[in-house]
């Protein structure tokens, strides 16, 4: 990939950063909090891409950005405290985890295979006209290295992201500084991660205080916490040559007799973007023992290899 085209805010620069948007490319741009690297939610591939070019080590759900609360509607159900939160603080620091709907166009690898999404509206006025000039929902987690220090500046994204995506578009600094605020609002809300919205002027909104983090189960926002996890209802068997009698097989590359192919050309961001979807399947399919073709640990490789682990490791 050649260096990310700085884009200026301005219409130019808005209408390109919309268009690579739409054509399921990958563009940076500033919210109140830090820079997000966004990419359309509803595209498998695309969000993929998010994965490889942060060098991210698991699929762990991802924050979809839209430009109101009308866009979140179209694809979570809110209940009263979502929607009263929602109405309080949208558009702003505020991250809701609610219930996604059936058949809504996220793409599984955006929920990590979970039956909630992470959703919010940021404030920063650049993002709301890209998220309503694009038309299709934004996955976005912050625009850095995986590890490294989260960007506030269009620079600090070309530093570290320069050559692993496609534009960056130039609001200047963020106001905020530090991620949005995070709660889940599945049963009783729950604060899931601090930020940009203190967590007191939110239960002030709500009337009472907000749950603590549960962790004894893995949170909606951070699934990967349980060694047995994202795990279909049949077991796993991993690194298989070939399937054994009684198996079915979910190949990637050259795979005789695979009934499913994560990536028939041995392409891994083909991989990672189909991986919840063939696991879903195999469910459907009622298969009870499942082989898994050897996945390159290398790129995304490693975060396949990471979920594909969970999946095989021992029921609790």
């Amino acid at each position: 990939m050649t260096r990310a085209a700085l884009l200026t805010a301005d219409e130019t620069g808005l209408t390109r950063a919309a268009d690579l948007l739409r054509q399921g490319r990958l563009v940076a741009f500033p919210t109140e909090t830090v820079y997000g690297l966004g990419a359309r939610a509803d595209d498998g591939a695309a969000v993929a891409g998010i994965f490889e070019a942060k060098g991210r080590p698991r699929f762990n759900p991802l924050i979809v950005h839209l430009p109101d609360l009308a866009a979140a509607e179209t694809l979570c159900d809110l209940p009263p405290d979502a929607r009263r939160l929602a109405e309080a603080f949208w558009p702003g620091p505020l991250t809701l985890v609610l219930p996604l709907k059936p058949g809504a166009a996220i793409s599984p690898l955006v929920t990590a295979g979970l039956d909630s999404l992470a959703v919010r509206a940021p404030e920063h006025p650049l993002a709301r006209a890209l998220l309503s000039r694009s038309g299709v929902p934004v996955a976005a987690p912050s625009a850095n290295p995986s590890g490294r220090v989260s960007p506030t500046t269009a620079q600090h994204v070309l530093a570290g992201l320069g050559d692993r995506i496609d534009a960056v578009l130039d609001g200047g600094p963020c106001g905020v500084g530090v991620e949005s605020t995070i709660v889940a609002c599945l049963d009783r809300p729950r604060l899931l991660r601090a930020g940009g919205l203190p967590a007191e002027t939110i239960e002030q909104a709500l009337g009472h205080p907000l749950d603590a983090p549960d962790l004894s189960r893995a949170q909606p926002v951070a699934p990967g916490q349980l060694a047995s996890h994202y795990a279909p209802a049949g077991t796993v068997r991993l690194n298989a040559a070939q399937a054994e009698p009684g198996e079915t097989l979910l190949g990637f590359g050259d795979a005789p007799g695979a009934e499913l192919n994560l990536s028939p050309s041995g392409d891994l961001r083909e991989a990672a973007a189909t991986l919840f979807a063939h696991l879903h399947a195999l469910d459907a399919m009622g298969a009870e023992r499942i082989a898994v073709s050897p996945i390159p640990d290398r790129g995304l490789g490693r975060a396949i290899n990471d979920r594909l682990r969970r999946a095989a490791a021992p029921r609790s």
